[in-house]
């Protein structure tokens, strides 16, 4: 996630310079190529390349407001897990007989891992040494690491609601967290594996290459480097803005606008540590970058 306190312009020009590249070339080759006597005849209307700009503008509208809709739905999705995390924690030290502290800490340390192996998943990661190291000692083999340690969950509470007399009750909420922990999972991973249409992005393309293909036919001959200027940043203005929500819509990509999924996780993990009373809680450190992980 981009911090207010130091956005590089770098990062996104770095983003672009392959198609800022294509576009300098493109804008003087068709500003040469205006040059040409039989070109030069060729004159058009400035609305009918303004109409094409705006046509482009609206399609930019709409992909960038799905890909910030998107990123914004993971970050809602993430504060949703944030707080089921900390309500499982409240629940459990609430409703499990008192002295239960060995279950307690089971339950706290299977979310605090949970919550770190989702988001490393998400973002098709190798498993850091904590969380493999936690799967290894407990036996989790499974192609979805999260749901099994959600399955753990279920299995423990089933075990628990016999043997320490919880009531129907307190079972069906500790279930319903449990429940809602797993559609956060789900809205997550619907989020990941759906992709953008393609050719939403090839159409684009084509109007922006077309739009700067006659804006210079609409303009003024006479200033040949002012035309070549104007047919570069305008295309550049929009492909940059193509790009901005190309990076957006996928929230899980581990880069600078990603969900700080780790930053929450930590957060997690210091508020059920803190609920449960262990002493042994991490420090969050602040992070130097212009982005939060």
């Amino acid at each position: 996630m981009l911090l207010n306190k130091k956005i590089s312009i770098w990062y996104f020009i770095r983003e672009i310079k392959t198609q800022i590249l294509y576009m300098g070339i493109f804008a003087v080759s068709i500003g040469l190529l205006d040059l040409l006597p039989w070109f030069r005849k060729i004159s058009l209307p400035l609305n009918i390349p303004a109409l094409l700009g705006t046509a482009v503008s609206l399609l930019l509208a709409f992909r960038t407001s799905q890909s910030y809709e998107r990123w914004w739905e993971a970050r809602t999705v993430w504060g949703a897990i944030v707080n089921d995390s900390r309500t499982l924690m409240r629940l459990v030290t609430q409703f499990f007989p008192a002295g239960e502290h060995k279950i307690i800490k089971e339950f706290a340390e299977r979310q605090i891992i949970w919550t770190y192996a989702l988001g490393e998943s998400l973002r098709r990661q190798p498993f850091s040494d904590r969380v493999q190291n936690y799967l290894d000692e407990h036996q989790i083999k499974a192609a979805n690491i999260p749901n099994a340690l959600l399955d753990r969950h279920s299995q423990q509470l089933r075990e628990i609601a016999f043997s320490k007399g919880l009531t129907d009750f307190q079972q069906m909420q500790l279930n319903d967290i449990i429940t809602r922990l797993c559609d956060s999972m789900g809205k997550c991973e619907r989020l990941k594996n759906t992709v953008f249409p393609r050719s939403y992005s090839i159409l684009l393309h084509t109007l922006i290459y077309v739009f700067a293909a006659i804006l210079p036919f609409g303009l003024d001959d006479a200033q040949l480097a002012v035309e070549i200027i104007i047919t570069f940043l305008i295309p550049v203005m929009f492909l940059a803005i193509e790009k901005t929500s190309i990076i957006m819509q996928d929230p899980f990509e581990n880069g600078p606008v990603d969900t700080p999924v780790t930053a929450l996780a930590q957060t997690i993990e210091i508020n059920i540590k803190q609920m449960t009373g262990d002493q042994n809680i991490p420090v969050k450190k602040e992070n130097s970058l212009y982005y939060e992980m």
